[in-house]
């Protein structure tokens, strides 16, 4: 089954942005935009593309490692990087404008690579659909010139999985994935411990639910736990529920709450102004 039309005219001009361009590098996640921006470059300009993936406390591990695994199958080169984000104190202050900070941190580390690298153009995942939410992570991008290649011929999200799915590109299907200071709420500090704790959190309850999408939000020692939202019914079983409630007791919650709304991208920013 192939695109629609406008998909299928987004998609054909996506080639074109790389076409200009020597060498690229991607800021590479291995999720299923920034996977295929890379595999867009890596048509047009072959093993002219180098694609850098960020470790850091505030990224699941297993996100890491699935970056390795698709960056095999793309064919490209790959580098990672380590960032220590709420070693910032800005950062970790958690201010709503936390992800302006973030990526400055990011880009500085990434265009030094570029530089080292001999690169000029530096690519990321953003899609269209992202710069109409509160971004204050694009901003950033915007300031330290960084092309965002989907956001540019218009493609949202739902058309960049359209396309990756017409590819069998190997991260189609993958859930979004967003950093682990997405789950405090503004203003609440973020540490190395409660880190862990959310990570441990998820991680469990991914095992235990088989839900693609869960996040476990802290809201100073009030787990909020949002899964997908066609996936609630997961969590309708009174054993799973006091199995799930005794494991993030056992974490430091105080009290383990389930969001009724289920999960949503960006819902820690529905009380700001």
């Amino acid at each position: 089954m192939g695109l629609d039309p406008l998909t299928q005219k987004k998609f054909d001009e996506l080639p074109h942005f790389f076409r200009d361009k020597e060498k690229v590098l991607v800021a590479f996640s291995g999720g299923v935009d920034s996977t295929l921006v890379t595999a867009m470059a890596k048509m047009v300009l072959k093993d002219n593309v180098l694609a850098v993936t960020v470790n850091s406390i505030l990224l699941p591990s297993w996100e890491l490692q699935n970056s390795k695994r698709v960056a095999e199958i793309l064919g490209v080169r790959h580098i990672i990087v380590d960032v220590d984000e709420p070693a910032n104190s800005v950062i970790s202050d958690n201010p709503p404008d936390r992800c302006y900070h973030c990526k400055k941190e990011i880009m500085a580390i990434l265009k030094k690579v570029a530089k080292d690298e001999g690169v000029s153009v530096i690519v990321d995942g953003t899609n269209a659909e992202e710069l109409k939410e509160y971004r204050p992570g694009a901003l950033a991008l915007k300031e330290e010139g960084v092309y965002s290649p989907l956001a540019i011929v218009g493609l949202s999200k739902k058309e960049v999985r359209e396309i990756a799915r017409h590819l069998n590109l190997p991260s189609f299907d993958k859930p979004s994935m967003t950093c682990f200071a997405s789950r405090f709420p503004y203003g609440q500090r973020i540490t190395p411990e409660g880190i862990s704790r959310i990570a441990e959190a998820e991680s469990y309850l991914m095992n235990l639910l088989g839900a693609k999408q869960i996040r476990v939000r802290d809201h100073n020692g009030i787990a909020r736990i949002e899964v997908g939202r066609e996936e609630r019914k997961l969590l309708y079983n009174e054993d799973m529920m006091d199995r799930i409630a005794k494991k993030l007791k056992s974490l430091g919650f105080a009290y383990v709450t389930m969001d009724v709304q289920g999960y949503r991208s960006g819902s820690m920013d529905e009380v700001l102004p």
